[in-house]
């Protein structure tokens, strides 16, 4: 289920984008859902890959090259998915950043929520303090 609901939250993240960055456009919310799907199959398989490959020019930019490797993935998918198209490189860097953005801000309800069901069914969460103490 948690599955699932990832994948609608990041397709929902692909529709604002689209509807933000005027150099992606999406055709329906099948497109949406087919392209996350990508993307997420992309970032699981193709991303670390591509991270290790890119690092020594990652830590020269500090990580910001990051979001060009995202880019990269997201006009990738727009390849695979016909009614999804990504048009130009700073296209394909923002929306990969406003779609992680979205992605984190929809996700973080998702486990606040968790943690109070969590917190409701009597499991308490515990925090190391400074003095090494949990609380």
């Amino acid at each position: 289920m948690r599955i699932f609901m990832r994948w609608l939250i990041l397709t929902a993240a692909i529709l604002v984008a689209s509807y933000v960055i005027e150099g992606i456009e999406v055709k329906g919310f099948l497109s949406a859902f087919l392209a996350a799907a990508v993307l997420g199959f992309l970032n699981a398989f193709f991303r670390p890959i591509l991270i290790l490959l890119t690092l020594p020019i990652n830590i020269l930019s500090m990580g910001l090259f990051t979001f060009v490797l995202n880019g990269f993935l997201l006009m990738m998918a727009s390849g695979v998915i016909s009614g999804f198209e990504v048009r130009g490189f700073w296209s394909a860097v923002f929306g990969s950043l406003l779609i992680s953005l979205v992605n984190w801000f929809l996700s973080s309800f998702l486990t606040a929520r968790r943690r109070e069901r969590s917190r409701e069914k009597g499991y308490i969460d515990l925090e190391r303090k400074s003095d090494n103490l949990w609380e």
